[in-house]
C-alpha cells in the first residue's frame, strides 16, 4: 500500500500584508489578465517565495524594497499535488519588508470555482456571461497567486477593468470609477482597502443586474442584485438584511466594520451561498422572492439563508478558524 502524502503547509518565511489586485476579465475569450502587488514581510532568510496558485500563468515576477528592484530567476509549478508556484531570485531576499510584483494571466473557467463564466440568458433572449467568484475553501488560488490559508490574512486593494455597460462589485465600496484611457468600451473600477481578512472571502462580480437598496438602522447601506427586470424579487431579502444586521451587531456587541452589504443572485452557483464579506452570492432560489408566486416555504428559506450568511460577516468573516494538522 503506498504511503499517503503528509499535508504539507505553506512555507511561512515570508508572509502577506496587502496585496494590490488589477483584474481584467475578457467575457468573449473566456480569460483575464492581473497584476498583483504583495506586500510582503520576510521573517527569514530565503531566496524563493511559494505560494498557492493554479490554473494560473505567472508572466513576471520582481521583488522590491528600499529602492532597489531584482527580476526573478525562475518561476516553478507544483500543479497536481499542492497547487503553488514557486519564484526563485538570484540571491536571498532581506530580511523586513518589501513588495512582490507580478502579472499573470487565467482562465474564466466553466468549473463554478475560482473566478469563472456563469451563463444566463438576457432580457434580449439571448446567451450571456458573467463573471464571479468562488473560493471557498480553496480556489482564490484559480484567480490569483496568494497564500491561500484561513489564517494567513492581509488587506485587499481590488481593481476591476470591465465593460462601461456592466455592473461590477467586489467586497468594499466604490472609491474611484473612471474610463480607460485607450478603449472606450471600458471603465477601471477601484475599491477601498478591506479589513484584514482570508483569502477564501474576496469576491468579485461582473455583469448585468439590477438591484434594490436600503439602509439599515445604522445606516449601512444595502443592495440587493437580481438578474435583469427582476428587482422586485430582492425586495424581501432586502427587508430581511435591514432587520437582521442591527440584531447581529447587538448580538455580538460589535458593530458591522463594512460601509455596505451587497447580496447578489447569481445565475450558476454550486453552493446555497457563500459570506464573502460585504458581497454575499447566493443561488437565485436562495434570494429572489416572487411576491406574488412564491410560497411561504420559499420566503422561510430566504430568511433563513440569509440570516445564516449575514451572521458569518461576524463569526466566520471578523474571526476565522486556524486550520490544525
Amino acid at each position: 500500500m503506498k504511503d499517503k502524502k503528509p499535508f504539507e503547509r505553506l512555507p511561512t518565511n515570508v508572509l502577506p500584508k496587502n496585496y494590490k489586485l488589477i483584474l481584467q476579465p475578457n467575457l468573449t475569450e473566456f480569460t483575464f489578465t492581473g497584476e498583483e502587488v504583495v506586500d510582503v514581510e520576510v521573517r527569514q532568510t530565503t531566496d524563493k517565495v511559494t505560494m498557492n496558485c493554479v490554473d494560473i500563468v505567472v508572466k513576471s515576477a520582481n521583488f522590491s524594497t528600499n529602492g532597489s528592484s531584482v527580476k526573478s530567476s525562475e518561476i516553478t509549478y507544483n500543479k497536481e499535488e499542492e497547487e503553488t508556484t514557486t519564484i526563485s531570485f538570484p540571491s536571498p531576499l532581506p530580511l523586513g519588508n518589501g513588495q512582490l510584483f507580478m502579472d499573470f494571466t487565467g482562465e474564466l473557467n466553466d468549473k463554478l470555482k475560482g473566478f469563472y463564466r456563469s451563463k444566463y440568458t438576457g432580457t434580449d433572449g439571448k446567451e450571456k456571461y458573467c463573471a464571479v467568484t468562488q473560493f471557498e475553501p480553496t480556489d482564490a488560488r484559480r484567480a490569483f497567486p496568494c497564500w491561500d490559508e484561513p489564517a494567513l490574512k492581509a488587506t485587499f486593494d481590488v481593481t476591476l477593468v470591465v465593460p462601461k455597460d456592466r455592473v461590477a462589485l467586489s467586497n468594499m465600496n466604490v472609491v474611484e470609477e473612471k474610463d480607460v484611457a485607450d478603449d472606450a468600451s471600458l471603465k477601471t473600477v477601484k475599491y477601498a482597502t478591506s479589513p484584514v481578512m482570508s483569502t477564501y472571502l474576496v469576491a468579485f462580480v461582473v455583469g448585468e443586474f439590477d438591484f434594490v437598496e436600503g439602509k439599515d438602522a445604522d445606516g449601512v447601506t444595502i443592495r440587493v442584485y437580481t438578474p435583469k427586470g427582476k428587482a422586485i424579487q430582492g425586495q424581501f431579502a432586502l427587508e430581511v438584511a435591514q432587520k437582521t444586521l442591527p440584531f447581529y451587531k447587538d448580538y455580538f456587541d460589535i458593530s458591522y466594520p463594512l460601509p455596505k452589504m451587497d447580496l447578489i443572485a447569481i445565475p450558476d452557483f454550486a453552493a446555497g451561498a457563500m459570506e464573502n464579506w460585504g458581497l454575499v452570492t447566493y443561488r437565485e432560489t436562495a434570494l429572489l422572492v416572487d411576491p406574488e408566486n412564491s410560497s411561504s416555504a420559499a420566503k422561510q428559506w430566504v430568511g433563513l439563508v440569509v440570516g445564516h450568511e449575514l451572521a458569518h460577516q461576524w463569526f466566520g468573516n471578523l474571526i476565522t478558524m486556524v486550520g490544525r494538522l
